[in-house]
């Protein structure tokens, strides 16, 4: 199992929608390195799934539905993408704040690349934003 966190504007796609929706392929990322990372994740891994730019902070958990597979929104090149499904909201938001000011997560990439869209998480880094949400698996 992997551990895995995504970001979306809540503008351009929201939690909300995700759970709505049931599920979607998480296309449009083209950054070589969250390419690598989509291409990682296997099938049941989970992904916290973040809200940036208006919110910043971990709202839900998903996981892995289907593996990686050609992204069809990619015009040229060799993209990626994955589909994820909603597994549950966290019981009470991880802001961004909470986990620059936490020992075990202040150095996730998150923090330190802070444009990358699609980056792993330890287990230990995963459990304790679920922790800091209210959340249990």
């Amino acid at each position: 199992m992997n551990y895995w966190l995504v970001k979306s504007e809540p503008a351009a796609y929201a939690w909300d929608n995700f759970v709505k929706e049931g599920g979607t392929a998480w296309t449009g990322v083209r950054n070589f390195t969250a390419r690598l990372n989509l291409r990682a994740m296997k099938r049941g891994d989970l992904v916290c799934f973040y809200h940036s730019v208006t919110g910043k902070e971990v709202v839900g958990l998903a996981k892995v539905a289907k593996e990686a597979y050609p992204d069809a929104t990619a015009k040229e090149g060799d993209w990626s993408c994955v589909d994820l499904a909603p597994v549950k909201p966290l019981a009470k938001p991880v802001s961004l704040e909470a986990i620059k000011a936490d020992e075990l997560l202040k150095g996730i990439p998150l923090v330190r690349q802070s444009r990358l869209s699609v980056s792993a998480l330890t287990k230990e880094q995963f459990t304790r934003v679920l922790a800091l949400g209210g959340t249990k698996l």
